[in-house]
Protein backbone atom coordinates (compact mmCIF):
# COMPACT_ATOMS: atom_id res chain seq x y z
CA UNK A 1 0.00 0.00 0.00
CA UNK A 2 1.29 3.39 -0.69
CA UNK A 3 -0.11 6.44 0.37
CA UNK A 4 0.32 10.72 -1.43
CA UNK A 5 -1.18 13.15 0.52
CA UNK A 6 -2.19 16.76 -0.25
CA UNK A 7 -4.33 19.85 1.22
CA UNK A 8 -2.29 21.49 2.91
CA UNK A 9 -1.54 25.02 3.62
CA UNK A 10 -1.71 28.24 5.42
CA UNK A 11 -5.19 29.35 6.81
CA UNK A 12 -6.38 32.08 9.16
CA UNK A 13 -8.19 31.25 12.13
CA UNK A 14 -11.64 29.98 11.71
CA UNK A 15 -11.15 28.58 8.05
CA UNK A 16 -11.32 25.61 6.53
CA UNK A 17 -8.73 23.22 4.94
CA UNK A 18 -9.78 19.82 3.18
CA UNK A 19 -6.79 17.19 3.24
CA UNK A 20 -6.43 14.22 0.98
CA UNK A 21 -4.76 10.91 1.02
CA UNK A 22 -4.95 8.69 -2.40
CA UNK A 23 -3.91 4.98 -1.61
CA UNK A 24 -2.73 2.93 -4.32
CA UNK A 25 -1.44 -0.60 -4.25
CA UNK A 26 -2.94 -3.51 -2.02
CA UNK A 27 -6.00 -1.27 -1.35
CA UNK A 28 -8.72 -4.08 -0.52
CA UNK A 29 -6.59 -5.51 2.39
CA UNK A 30 -6.69 -1.83 4.30
CA UNK A 31 -7.98 -2.76 8.08
CA UNK A 32 -8.47 1.16 8.79
CA UNK A 33 -6.89 4.59 7.80
CA UNK A 34 -6.51 7.84 9.90
CA UNK A 35 -5.52 10.91 10.36
CA UNK A 36 -2.12 11.98 12.76
CA UNK A 37 -0.24 14.88 13.36
CA UNK A 38 3.02 15.88 15.14
CA UNK A 39 3.60 19.55 16.32
CA UNK A 40 6.58 21.05 16.94
CA UNK A 41 8.18 19.48 19.96
CA UNK A 42 5.37 17.06 20.78
CA UNK A 43 4.75 13.93 19.84
CA UNK A 44 2.44 12.28 17.00
CA UNK A 45 -1.02 11.83 17.40
CA UNK A 46 -4.10 10.64 16.36
CA UNK A 47 -6.41 13.38 14.58
CA UNK A 48 -9.28 10.52 13.35
CA UNK A 49 -9.78 7.00 11.81
CA UNK A 50 -12.17 5.58 9.70
CA UNK A 51 -12.52 1.17 9.65
CA UNK A 52 -12.94 -0.17 6.36
CA UNK A 53 -15.16 -2.94 7.36
CA UNK A 54 -18.13 -1.00 9.29
CA UNK A 55 -17.42 2.85 8.85
CA UNK A 56 -16.76 3.44 12.37
CA UNK A 57 -15.21 6.90 12.91
CA UNK A 58 -13.38 8.16 15.80
CA UNK A 59 -12.08 11.75 16.65
CA UNK A 60 -9.51 13.13 19.15
CA UNK A 61 -11.87 15.29 21.52
CA UNK A 62 -9.80 18.58 20.06
CA UNK A 63 -11.51 18.15 17.14
CA UNK A 64 -14.65 16.49 17.84
CA UNK A 65 -17.47 18.70 15.73
CA UNK A 66 -14.86 20.59 13.76
CA UNK A 67 -13.22 18.16 11.77
CA UNK A 68 -14.95 15.36 9.60
CA UNK A 69 -13.31 12.02 7.99
CA UNK A 70 -14.70 10.70 5.34
CA UNK A 71 -13.57 7.95 2.40
CA UNK A 72 -14.23 7.31 -1.37
CA UNK A 73 -13.91 3.36 -1.38
CA UNK A 74 -13.95 3.80 -5.07
CA UNK A 75 -11.31 6.69 -5.61
CA UNK A 76 -9.90 4.83 -2.77
CA UNK A 77 -9.05 8.58 -1.51
CA UNK A 78 -9.65 9.14 1.96
CA UNK A 79 -10.44 13.06 3.51
CA UNK A 80 -9.86 14.91 6.19
CA UNK A 81 -12.52 18.15 6.43
CA UNK A 82 -10.84 20.57 9.15
CA UNK A 83 -13.48 23.74 9.85
CA UNK A 84 -13.40 26.09 12.20
CA UNK A 85 -9.53 25.94 12.57
CA UNK A 86 -7.54 27.19 15.26
CA UNK A 87 -3.70 27.90 15.81
CA UNK A 88 -3.04 24.95 18.05
CA UNK A 89 -4.15 22.79 15.05
CA UNK A 90 -1.22 23.83 13.50
CA UNK A 91 0.92 20.64 12.62
CA UNK A 92 2.53 18.20 10.12
CA UNK A 93 -0.64 15.77 9.31
CA UNK A 94 0.28 12.38 8.35
CA UNK A 95 -1.92 9.70 6.47
CA UNK A 96 -2.19 6.13 8.06
CA UNK A 97 -3.00 3.00 6.71
CA UNK A 98 -3.19 -0.51 8.82
CA UNK A 99 -3.27 -3.50 6.70
CA UNK A 100 -2.70 -7.06 6.25
CA UNK A 101 -1.13 -9.30 3.96
CA UNK A 102 -0.88 -13.12 4.68
CA UNK A 103 -1.72 -12.49 8.34
CA UNK A 104 1.09 -10.50 9.05
CA UNK A 105 0.12 -6.36 10.17
CA UNK A 106 1.93 -3.35 8.34
CA UNK A 107 1.43 0.26 9.29
CA UNK A 108 1.79 2.81 6.01
CA UNK A 109 2.16 6.52 6.36
CA UNK A 110 2.50 9.57 3.76
CA UNK A 111 4.77 11.74 3.44
CA UNK A 112 2.86 14.21 5.56
CA UNK A 113 1.59 17.67 4.77
CA UNK A 114 1.85 21.04 6.37
CA UNK A 115 -0.73 22.38 8.27
CA UNK A 116 -0.34 26.10 9.83
CA UNK A 117 -3.20 28.28 10.56
CA UNK A 118 -3.04 31.90 12.08
CA UNK A 119 -4.02 33.45 14.42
Amino acid sequence: VQLVESGGGLVQAGGSLRLSCAASGSTFSIDAMGWYRQAPGKQRELVASIRSSSGNRNYADSVKGRFTISRDNVKNTMYLQMNSLKPEDTAVYYCNAKYRINYLRYDQWGQGTQVTVSS
